[in-house]
């Protein structure tokens, strides 16, 4: 069996369980109403509108009355209906009745199983006993397509696969990620906070968030000053003329905020920062001589999400890109696109990501340009790819509405798959905005511009960083890398001359002077990932050593304190992993 088949059969059995679960539901409550029930990656959901709010013990009793009706072996039977019949059979249904009226055929296909009956267009398996080991994993709240404007309706999600080791497997991944979750970690560690009275998806970060977010900012503006990069900075809000200019005011209204008047002008919140590198490319006359030109920016832009998508530091209102634009001729494309695929790659693998996956994305239905450029622009992306010789899927109708482009997912500690680097080719910008350069002949050639990130957003790499690492980061990237534990008050003093110490050779470390029994302040820097512990009791006093303890618990015993900075700064300048 093919692996598409595999997953076709996966996504027959894990949708049939979907109404397998409605069917259940609908035992303990007879007037249901249903929304959709489909599968998704490694299970199923289905949205429900109830007379009461459920609990997690519902799930318990709708898991047994599951059991039952698989093991009836009830067969899964389709049957074709006229457009009016369908309205009779769910008249009681409002949201199939909504789903019935949208659909184009005159006439709608329904399944049924047992007492159970669903729109649906399918396909199933055959039976019910068909269903393997499943499990219901939560509820959530779920508006009605998506739209926070419709009734919220109880979202039961569950998983399913062939064994009962499969899924026991996947449930202890579960658990290992619900231990790794940065909202959790982020609050443990006191990273940032979210605040539903400044506004949900707005990030605030607090000192030891703030001080990790800049030394990934620090690293990134110097890797990309070594590469030609210029670091520009730009307003936060434009006039709308220029999105609609662009196209942004098309193409991407759903996820414009509405414009503010300013005297009498018309001005947005930045969704991108690309527009703002137009307009210093444009202050001056450019010479064929002066390209390619860079510009990098970590610009913060604003897009509208809905509520219900909005997910810790994953999905924001207000996110930093660490974002760059590169203007160059046609000739020199394919190189510059070759060292930004490069760049991102050492990026990744510097924060410890060694797997990823990468799509080229192809044009959408709705896109700006015409054909000819898109396939030029698409062509010289699977060039580059083809040369360095990496492994790619096509994405088909997937690029941005203005150019397509190659999308790099991170690989996580626990297999997860995390929205990384994208690199867009852009023929279409500068024929907006009439972006030229004076070529060799003396004439105005339109520049080909390539929109790039090497991380995504700072708010979703965070997020990846502190789940791949489950918050004990890299010693580099650590907010605090050493803290300091005197036995007695008496040691207080040597305790702080070693920390004066260590200050001065660059490392960031704390002094915990409470007045509270060692072996709790060595667990809670355990807890808060704190990756090297050094106890200063009267032996470490008269030695003038420090007794070093790590995270995870070993103890390494006496070091004098320049073995242990030789051993640690060696580790930070070159970010390898913390391990003396």
């Amino acid at each position: 069996m093919t692996s598409e088949e595999k997953e076709a059969r996966f996504e027959r059995m894990r949708h049939s369980a979907a109404h397998v679960m409605a069917e259940a539901v609908q035992f303990f409550f007879p007037g249901a109403r249903f929304g959709i029930g489909p599968a998704i990656e490694d299970g199923f959901y289905y949205d429900f509108e109830l007379p009461r709010a459920l609990v997690p013990e519902d799930l318990t009793a709708i898991e047994s009355k599951m059991r039952e009706i698989i093991a009836a072996n009830l067969p899964f039977i389709g049957e074709e209906l006229s457009k009016a019949k369908a309205k009779k059979l769910f008249s009681e249904q409002p949201y199939k009745l909504e789903l019935i009226e949208e659909l184009p055929d005159k006439t709608v296909t329904i399944y049924r199983q047992g007492s159970f009956v669903d729109l649906c267009r399918g396909p199933h398996v055959n039976s019910t006993s068909e269903v393997k080991a499943f499990k219901l994993t939560s509820i959530a709240g779920a508006y009605w397509r998506g739209d926070e404007r419709r009734p919220m309706l109880q979202r039961i999600y569950g998983v399913a696969f062939d064994t009962q080791a499969e899924l026991e497997g996947y449930l202890a991944r579960l658990a290992e990620a619900a231990k790794r979750d940065h909202r959790k970690l982020g609050k443990e560690l006191d990273l940032f906070s979210l605040h539903d009275e400044a506004g949900p998806g707005l990030v605030h970060w607090h000192p030891k968030g703030a001080l990790v977010r800049q030394i990934i900012e620090d690293f990134w503006k110097v890797e990309h000053r070594k590469r030609g990069y210029e670091i520009i900075y730009t307003p936060h809000i434009a006039k709308v003329d220029l999105w609609k200019t662009s196209g942004h005011w098309d193409f991407y209204r759903d996820n414009l905020y509405s414009p503010m008047d300013i005297e009498g002008q018309e001005y947005i919140i930045k969704p991108m920062n690309c527009l703002g590198h137009i307009l210093i490319y444009k202050t001056q006359l450019r010479s064929y001589r002066n390209l390619p030109l860079r510009y990098a920016e970590l610009g913060t832009v604003y897009r509208y999400e809905r509520s219900g998508v909005l997910h810790g530091l994953a999905r924001v209102r207000g996110f930093t890109q660490d974002d760059a634009h590169i203007f160059c001729r046609p000739d020199q494309l394919e190189a510059e696109v070759t060292e930004v695929v490069q760049l991102a790659r050492f990026m990744m693998e510097t924060f410890g990501f060694n797997e990823y996956e990468l799509l080229l994305s192809t044009r959408p239905d709705k896109y700006a340009g015409n054909v000819q450029i898109w396939e030029d622009a698409t062509e010289a992306l699977k060039n580059v790819l083809e040369k360095l010789k990496l492994d790619f899927t096509i994405d088909p109708g997937e690029g941005v509405f203005y150019g397509p482009k190659i999308d790099i997912k991170l690989r996580d500690a626990l297999g997860r798959l995390w929205q990384g680097p994208t690199i867009q080719v852009d023929f279409n910008l500068p024929q907006r905005f009439d972006v030229n350069y004076i070529g060799e002949d003396g004439s105005e050639h339109q520049v080909v511009m390539v929109h790039r990130t090497v991380l995504g957003s700072m708010e979703r790499f965070m997020a990846c960083l502190i789940e791949h690492y489950a918050g004990a980061f890299p010693v580099w990237l650590s907010p605090v890398q050493v803290v300091i534990i005197p036995i007695a008050d008496r040691h207080l003093i040597y305790a702080h001359r070693v920390a004066d110490e260590l200050r001065e050779s660059g490392i960031r470390v704390q002094v915990d002077n409470r007045s509270e029994r060692m072996n709790l302040k060595i667990r809670e820097a355990q807890l808060t990932k704190i990756p090297y512990m050094f106890v200063v009791g009267e032996k470490e006093l008269d030695a003038s050593k420090v007794s070093l303890r790590l995270r995870n618990g070993e103890d390494l015993g006496l070091l004098t304190l320049s073995q242990f900075m030789d051993r640690v700064n060696s580790i930070i300048e070159t970010k390898a992993p913390d391990k003396l």
